[in-house]
């Protein structure tokens, strides 16, 4: 199975060879429509969940956010700080990280930066949002169930997890490049199931190069218990 293939050592090694630049940190498409349309998409997407009804939205004032797989902090400075009033950043790349440092020094909302893969993360608080774009493709399944089971572990009432990430539409494939493998909307589906979690809302990411897989955002948040009679 394509999700097996996953090496961490592999995937550090690639990422760790790339420039700590956002060209870098997206492939060679940080100079084309991608980084703009992709703020303006997920801007959009937390709009229309908060629309949804009050308990299906945290309110993020004075709350603290996860950027996950965080790279140099693009999302963190275009995205999360304009939500919460604090945001720590998990990212496995030093070179990343030491960026990151450098390009959110004048934002006093950034805290913490945490410089491990998801696999080896171990929560220190409980996050109002933890967003996770473009990085759980470095995950097997079965350690993707887990990390997601943690994240909604340490939600704070009304929390909720934002997955952003590539789909393909045939089948899931393994990617030799980065070690990574590119899930089907499906196998999102079936994984988020397993990790106890509820889908509250999906959309597909408009705007982005033909020649890119389609992007899908999905919220989560953990399943509703069974009311005890």
């Amino acid at each position: 199975m394509a999700d097996q293939q996953v090496d961490y050592g592999k995937a550090l090694d690639y990422w760790q060879s790339t420039p700590a630049t956002v060209d870098g940190v997206l492939g060679g498409f940080g100079n084309t429509v991608v980084p703009k349309v992709d703020i303006v998409g997920s801007q959009a997407f937390l709009r229309r969940l908060s629309t949804l009804s009050p308990n299906t939205f945290p309110n993020l004032t004075d709350q603290v956010g996860l950027d996950v797989g965080a790279g140099i902090g693009r999302i963190t400075r275009n995205l999360l700080v304009k939500y919460c009033s604090r945001v720590d950043l998990l990212e496995p790349a030093a070179q990343f990280v030491a960026q990151a440092r450098l390009e959110l020094a004048d934002l006093p909302q950034v805290t913490e930066f945490y410089e491990k893969g998801m696999q080896d993360f171990v929560f220190e608080q409980k996050y109002a949002i933890v967003w996770c774009q473009w990085c759980l493709g470095q995950l097997p399944d079965e350690v993707l169930v887990e990390f997601l089971r943690k994240c909604a572990d340490n939600l704070v009432p009304g929390g909720i997890i934002v997955a952003k990430e590539n789909n393909s539409t045939t089948e899931d494939l393994y990617d030799d490049t980065d070690s990574a493998v590119t899930r089907t909307d499906a196998s999102f589906r079936a994984i988020f199931e397993k990790a106890g979690l509820r889908l509250l809302l999906t959309s597909i990411q408009k705007g982005m190069p033909r020649e890119l897989f389609p992007v899908r955002m999905y919220a989560l948040a953990p399943a509703l218990k069974d009311r005890q009679i």
